[in-house]
């Protein structure tokens, strides 16, 4: 089970990529894995040397009870010190933000995240991506 934020790539340049452990209650791992989780403004932060994950929407369980999370509570990212280091350094310059890219479990099971040094695309970027994507698609109908 794989979510991905299709956003992300049509918002940013994405310039580099993390894998981050993410620590989550029971039942937004067992909302996640139905694929229950939105990306809608979602952002990552970096504060006293932990990053954490803002605005993800993990919708509630439906068969939780009184324990449930809220679907908007912040979520801490695991990181390596190194690498939280580089994005502290990187997050410095002018226009990088970073982006959730995707969820997904790996094979022991646990819920890793992928994220993105991105940094914003201006209207002109967005069409000319728009404008390339569209013809690699015209291409590959005619290779068929």
């Amino acid at each position: 089970m794989e979510i991905r934020n299709r956003s992300a790539f049509h918002e940013f340049f994405i310039e580099d990529k993390y894998d981050a452990g993410m620590v989550l209650t029971g039942t937004e791992v067992k909302a996640l894995r139905s694929g229950k989780a939105s990306f809608n403004d979602s952002f990552c932060t970096i504060d006293r040397g932990e990053v954490w994950l803002r605005n993800l929407h993990i919708a509630e369980y439906e068969y939780g009870t009184y324990a449930n999370h809220p679907p908007l509570r912040e979520r801490k990212l695991l990181l390596r010190k190194r690498e939280i280091k580089k994005l502290v350094n990187k997050l410095k310059d002018k226009g990088y933000t970073l982006v959730p890219l995707k969820i997904w479990f790996n094979e022991k099971g646990f819920a890793k995240i992928q994220i993105g040094l991105a940094k914003g695309k201006k209207l002109h970027d967005k069409r000319a991506s728009i404008k390339e994507r569209d013809a690699k698609r015209e291409l590959k109908r005619f290779i068929r």
